[in-house]
C-alpha cells in the first residue's frame, strides 16, 4: 500500500483528538487511505502515524466542526435553567400580543448561547420561525446609523457640534419664535434637535406633552373630602387611557404608510425640512425619526458615498450579512411577512409600504444573529477602556473612549421604553444605581427598542457586574427578540431573560 509521506506534526489535531474521539478520528482516517476495514490492535498501531500525517483539507474541517459543535453544545448545557425560563417569558410575551412569530438570540461573554424561533414567519403558508428568519427591526436601525456617525468622528470627518448645514445645505436655517437657532448632528443622534416625528402639528404635540405632565401631578386639595375622591379616579382614567391613547395613535400617522419611494436620503429630507420646529434645539427631548434621515445626509456627504452604500460596507466588515435595507423588489431568502389586527382584532396581513425615507431611523432587516453580533462589537469596544492592560488584543469596532461617549447619557433626554433611564447617542442607558439597603438595585444596561409597520423589536446589552480583568472581553450578556406584529412592547421581557442568564453565568464562574 502507497500511505502518505508523513510532513509536519499537527498539534491541533493531537489536542483535538487526545481524547475519546482519538480512535474514532483514527479508524475514519486510515479507512480513507487504506480503503479497506483493519483491525482494532493495527488501529491502535497506526493512529500516532496518521495523526502526524498531513490530513486532507476536508478532514481536517470537519474534526473542527465537530469541536466546535461539541463546544458549543457544553456552552448551552450550562444554561439549560436559564433557557427554560426564559422561553416561557418568550412564550408568554408572544401569546399576550397575539404576534404570529417572534425570534430570540441571547449571548453571554460573546458567545451565542441560544438561538430559537417561535411560531410563523409566514402564516399562509406555515413557515416556522427560526433563527435565521429576517425581520424589520424598525428603530433598531438607529444604533446602526449612531455607529456610522461614531467611526466617521472617529476619522475626523464629521464634526458633531457643527451646524448640519455645514454637510447639507438643502436643510434650511431654522428659526425658533423668531430668532435663528442652530442644529447639530450631536442633538440628531440625542434627539434635542426639535424636529417633528410624525406628528406634524407642533401646537398639538406641546399641548399632549402639557397635558402629560398635568396627569402625573397630585389633584388639587379641596374642602369637600368627598369630591376628591372621584378627582382623583378620574385624573388616573384619564391617565391611563392619555398613555393608551397615544400608543394607538402612534401608528395612525399617515408617514407611517408612505408608499412612495425616494431615490436617496436627500430627497426624503422634502417630507420634513420646510416644517417648523416643535421645540427650540438643545431644550427639550422629542423622539424623531426624521431626525435620523437628517443625520443619513449628513453621514452620506462626510462619508463621500450614498448612506446604503457606507451602511452595508460597514455591515460587511462587522459580519453582519443579513442586515440590508427594507427594499421589495429583491429576493430575500428567510424574510418574514409582517402582520397587524384589524379593527375586528383579527390578524391580517399588513399593507405595503416602502420605508426608503426612514433608512437610518428605521429601514432595515436584520436576524438575530446579526443583531447578537452588532451587540458584542459594542460591548467590546466598550470594556476595553476598562482593561489595563490590551496588548495582544485586537482593537474593538469604536475605540474605547468612543464607545464610552456613545453610551453616556445626555442631559434632558428620556425614553418611553423605561422611565430609569436617559437617551445617549442612538441609545437607551439606565445606570447603576441603589438607594437604599436591602431594597432595589438597578444594573447598568443599553437598549434600543423599535415599532414599524408589521414588526416590533429589541436588542439589549448588560454588561457584566463583576468584569474580570484575567478574562478578555465582551464579558455580559446579549438579547434580542424580534417579532412580525407591530406594537410588542418587549424590552421589559428582554431585561428578564437577560437577568437570567447572566444570574447562570455568575454561578458557573462561581463554580469554577
Amino acid at each position: 500500500m502507497n500511505l502518505p509521506r508523513a510532513t509536519s506534526p499537527r498539534p491541533d489535531l493531537l489536542e483535538f483528538a487526545s481524547g475519546s474521539d482519538a480512535s474514532v478520528v483514527a479508524k475514519h482516517e486510515i479507512s480513507f487511505i487504506l480503503g479497506k476495514s483493519i483491525t482494532l490492535k493495527l488501529l491502535y498501531q497506526c493512529a500516532a502515524f496518521v495523526l502526524l500525517t498531513e490530513l486532507p483539507s476536508n478532514f481536517y474541517d470537519g474534526c473542527c466542526l465537530l469541536s466546535h459543535r461539541r463546544h458549543r453544545a457544553q456552552t448551552a448545557s450550562k444554561y439549560t435553567a436559564a433557557i427554560e425560563t426564559s422561553r416561557d417569558l418568550l412564550q408568554r410575551i408572544k401569546d399576550e400580543a397575539g404576534a404570529p412569530g417572534m425570534v430570540i438570540g441571547v449571548s453571554v461573554d460573546g458567545s451565542h448561547v441560544w438561538c430559537e424561533g417561535v411560531g410563523y414567519s409566514d402564516l399562509e403558508n406555515r413557515v416556522p420561525c427560526g433563527p435565521d428568519t429576517v425581520m424589520r427591526i424598525a428603530s433598531i436601525s438607529k444604533p446602526l446609523t449612531a455607529a456610522a456617525v461614531a467611526r466617521l468622528w472617529e476619522d475626523g470627518k464629521i464634526d458633531l457640534d457643527a451646524p448640519v448645514q455645514k454637510y447639507v445645505p438643502e436643510f434650511p436655517q431654522k428659526r425658533y419664535e423668531g430668532e435663528d437657532v442652530t442644529i447639530t448632528p450631536r442633538m440628531l443622534l440625542s434627539h434635542l434637535s426639535g424636529i417633528r416625528h410624525y406628528e406634524k402639528d407642533g401646537k398639538k404635540v406641546r399641548e399632549d406633552r402639557e397635558k402629560a405632565k398635568r396627569l402625573l401631578k397630585p389633584p388639587e386639595k379641596s374642602s369637600d373630602e368627598n369630591k376628591e375622591k372621584p378627582k382623583a379616579e378620574d385624573s388616573s382614567a384619564k391617565s391611563k387611557e392619555a398613555k393608551g391613547g397615544l400608543r394607538k395613535k402612534e401608528f395612525e400617522q399617515e408617514e407611517y404608510y408612505l408608499k412612495d419611494n425616494f431615490e436617496n436620503v436627500i430627497q426624503a429630507l422634502d417630507l420634513f425640512k420646510d416644517d417648523p420646529l416643535i421645540f427650540k434645539p438643545g431644550s427639550t427631548f422629542l423622539y424623531s425619526t426624521h431626525a435620523y434621515t437628517l443625520l443619513s445626509a449628513v453621514v452620506e456627504r462626510a462619508a463621500g458615498q450614498r448612506f446604503l452604500d457606507h451602511m452595508m460596507k460597514m455591515f460587511q466588515e462587522l459580519g453582519m450579512l443579513n442586515t440590508v435595507p427594507d427594499e421589495n423588489d429583491p429576493i430575500m431568502y428567510n424574510r418574514s411577512r409582517f402582520y397587524h389586527f384589524n379593527k375586528k382584532v383579527c390578524v391580517v396581513n399588513c399593507p405595503y409600504v416602502d420605508n426608503s425615507y426612514k433608512w437610518a431611523g428605521g429601514g432595515f432587516l436584520s436576524s438575530v444573529g446579526d443583531l447578537l453580533v452588532f451587540g458584542n462589537a459594542l460591548l467590546y469596544s466598550y470594556q476595553m477602556a476598562g482593561l489595563k492592560n490590551t496588548d495582544g488584543l485586537l482593537p474593538g469596532f469604536l475605540k474605547p473612549h468612543t464607545a464610552k461617549a456613545v453610551w453616556a447619557p445626555v442631559d434632558k433626554t428620556e425614553a418611553s421604553w423605561d422611565k430609569d433611564g436617559l437617551y445617549a447617542q442612538g441609545w437607551l442607558v439606565v445606570e447603576k444605581r441603589q438607594k437604599y439597603g436591602q431594597c432595589r438595585s438597578r444594573r447598568h444596561y443599553v437598549s434600543h427598542t423599535g415599532g414599524a409597520v408589521g414588526a416590533s423589536s429589541v436588542l439589549l446589552v448588560l454588561p457584566s457586574d463583576t468584569a474580570n480583568q484575567m478574562q478578555l472581553p465582551p464579558q455580559g450578556v446579549v438579547v434580542t427578540i424580534i417579532t412580525n406584529m407591530q406594537s410588542v412592547g418587549l424590552n421589559t421581557t428582554a431585561l428578564k431573560i437577560a437577568q437570567e442568564f447572566d444570574k447562570a453565568r455568575d454561578e458557573e464562574t462561581a463554580s469554577t
